[in-house]
């Protein structure tokens, strides 16, 4: 997602760029005569790339937005009152080793770890990545990894790999 992050910011600074400069062109323009159809043309060369940069600018503030509100649920999720009875704090303790084992064995990453925690806690891909602060196709890669590893064709079957039988 940084890298992400720093296309986005590439991409606007391009763009604020041509607006400085089209701005300066089309006064430069003015102070020349120059003529209706040049001006037009300018205007809209300046007009396009203004909408475009504050496209980008709100689609940025809201994937920062959207990371934040991730973040806090997650948090919200892990300071979630633990259940008192000794049987449910037994069997979350089960399977929790249960899944930490059977990554072993699938021999995943600690990176694919991480992200097949996430898929079992329901999170989708793309908040996955927001989280993890990387690429969306990276968790589709991993996922994939994940799912190949395990046998499995895809997410739900690979969640039910693990509470399938508890049920």
């Amino acid at each position: 997602m940084l890298k992400h992050f720093s296309q986005d910011y590439l991409l606007m600074l391009f763009l604020v760029v041509i607006v400085s400069a089209s701005g300066t062109d089309i006064a430069a323009d003015l102070s020349h005569g120059a003529g209706l159809t040049h001006l037009l043309q300018e205007i809209t060369i300046l007009l396009f790339a203004l909408i475009i940069l504050s496209l980008l600018i709100f689609d940025n503030f809201m994937k920062k937005s959207q990371i934040r509100q991730l973040k806090e649920e997650l948090e919200a999720a892990k300071n979630m009152p633990v259940p008192e009875s000794v049987a449910v704090l037994a069997a979350r303790q089960q399977l929790s080793q249960a899944i930490d084992e059977q990554f072993t064995e699938w021999q995943l990453t600690a990176s694919e770890r991480d992200v097949g925690i996430m898929l079992l806690k329901g999170y989708s891909l793309k908040e996955i990545a927001a989280l993890r602060g990387t690429a969306d196709k990276t968790i589709r890669q991993q996922a994939s990894a994940i799912y190949q590893k395990s046998g499995t064709p895809g997410r739900h079957a690979f969640s039910a790999w693990f509470i399938e039988d508890l049920l």
